[in-house]
């Protein structure tokens, strides 16, 4: 019973999807971090299934591009978009470690948040615009699962920056070896059928992804001394664009 809701409030916090209530324990929480990566198992089959029907319908590629870029984000409720936003202004802002911080709590968006976040869709939109492939999809449409195995792996492996707010709840809350073994298989096995489905643009997409890994650590530490929830979406966020730009770029290579 305790897994059942340990995967329902994972849905319920990651997604717009619409799981039971309940109140929430903290044993009910140990293994939440185990099904954050099935919520980017529905992002990708949503976008295979747009993918198909662009392609029987005869739609748009405008249209295409506008609600494949789309469904992320309605499935997520901008929740990762959200920590984005917060990052690139605590990042941009040039202050010490307590300001950005600071930063990361305010509910207010700063200049920098909004140039960056058009800056972002423009990359997204125009690279996803690219993918006319059904393997490259497949594989792509593969990668929303990957970003939240590497976010959770993070949660549980990085440093965190402060010792409140939810991610740090979760990180404590957490069955920490369980949960970083469920992620890595998990992970594992993502990546096993990426190279399955096209080898060329699964190296690629995996190089982007552990890229943006490595990058995400390292950016947050230096500039926060760990990371904190707002990080971790932004991690998500831009792991997921960086393997849109990867698949694109590989339907023009060899």
């Amino acid at each position: 019973m305790r897994i059942i809701k340990s995967f329902f409030i994972s849905f319920s916090i990651y997604s717009k999807i619409p799981v039971p209530q309940f109140e929430w324990k903290e044993e009910d929480m140990r293994y939440t971090l185990c099904f954050f990566p099935w919520i980017g198992a529905v992002i990708g089959a949503l976008e295979l299934l747009w993918f198909w029907l662009c392609g029987r319908l005869g739609i748009g590629i405008l249209c295409y591009t506008a609600i494949g870029t789309a469904i992320p984000l309605i499935i997520s409720g901008g929740f990762h978009v959200d920590g984005f936003v917060d990052t690139m202004d605590a990042f941009h802002s040039y202050q010490n470690r307590e300001r950005k911080l600071e930063i990361l709590k305010d509910s207010h968006i700063g200049a920098f948040a909004v140039i960056m976040l058009m800056l972002y869709y423009l990359i997204y939109a125009g690279a996803f615009s690219e993918i006319r492939q059904w393997k490259s999809m497949a594989v792509l449409a593969a990668g929303f699962f990957a970003s939240r195995c590497l976010s959770g792996i993070g949660v549980v492996s990085f440093p965190s920056a402060k010792s409140d707010g939810l991610l740090y709840l979760f990180a404590s809350s957490a069955h920490e070896w369980i949960v970083k073994i469920s992620l890595y298989v998990q992970l594992l096995f993502c990546f096993g059928l990426m190279l399955v489905i096209d080898i060329r643009t699964g190296i690629a997409v995996i190089f982007a992804a552990l890229g943006s890994f490595a990058y995400y650590r390292y950016r947050s530490i230096k500039e926060l001394g760990g990371i904190t929830g707002d990080t971790a979406g932004y991690f998500v966020t831009v792991c997921e664009a960086a393997m849109v730009v990867a698949a694109a770029v590989m339907q023009y290579v060899g």
